[in-house]
């Protein structure tokens, strides 16, 4: 087969791909737009195939979805089921992206170290969402102080003055769930049968 051949169909399977995996994660043109700093009408051409993909364009999309770019451009699949997620440093802590498209609900896995341990009350949209999983979380949420130990959850709305952290023992490890519109995390459960 001609190389270039391979590569002109490649680039043209592109546009569909990016437009499946858009519209399978529920994200509008307008969310991604916001996320990736590229223009509506940029990702509409990039998508009906009427925009050449290139680097400059697929790398902010695959950062907004937290797919690689292979998956983008439909590199061979190697059979690694395993998920690459990168963790990040941000304030001293590390914290784990664990949603990998924009959306209006975000998870992650935080590890809070022990020198953490000094509140800062901070307000701004949104929702929170924590369940700790090691150590023991300090919890200030307006004038209540709690500390939460593994197994426990909490949730508030962002816009109430908040900070935390750990208590100062040791780090703590805990799953966040965040909404910035301040949407709620709803959880299902199935009715009790009654005997």
């Amino acid at each position: 087969m001609d190389p270039s051949s391979s590569v002109a169909r490649a680039l043209t399977e592109v546009g569909p791909r990016l437009k499946r995996l858009r519209t399978e994660r529920g994200v509008t043109l307008a969310a991604l737009a916001e996320t990736t700093g590229i223009s509506k009408s940029t990702l509409s051409r990039l998508e009906s195939g009427q925009r050449r993909p290139s680097l400059e364009l697929l790398l902010p999309i695959s950062q907004a979805h937290q797919v690689p770019l292979d998956e983008l451009v439909g590199a061979p699949e190697v059979g690694d089921p395993r998920v690459r997620l990168t963790p990040r440093r941000v304030h001293g802590n590390t914290v784990l992206p664990l949603t990998r498209q924009p959306g209006p609900i975000q998870s992650y896995k935080m590890v809070l170290p022990a020198s953490r341990s000094t509140p800062d009350p901070q307000t701004h949209e949104g929702y929170e969402w924590l369940y700790v999983l090691a150590g023991k979380l300090r919890l200030v949420l307006a004038d209540r102080d709690l500390v939460l130990g593994p197994g426990e959850a909490a949730e508030f709305d962002t816009r109430l003055p908040h900070w935390f952290g750990s208590t100062g023992a040791g780090p703590v490890e805990v799953l966040s769930l965040f909404g910035r519109q301040g949407e709620r995390m709803h959880v299902r459960a199935r009715p009790t049968s009654r005997e």
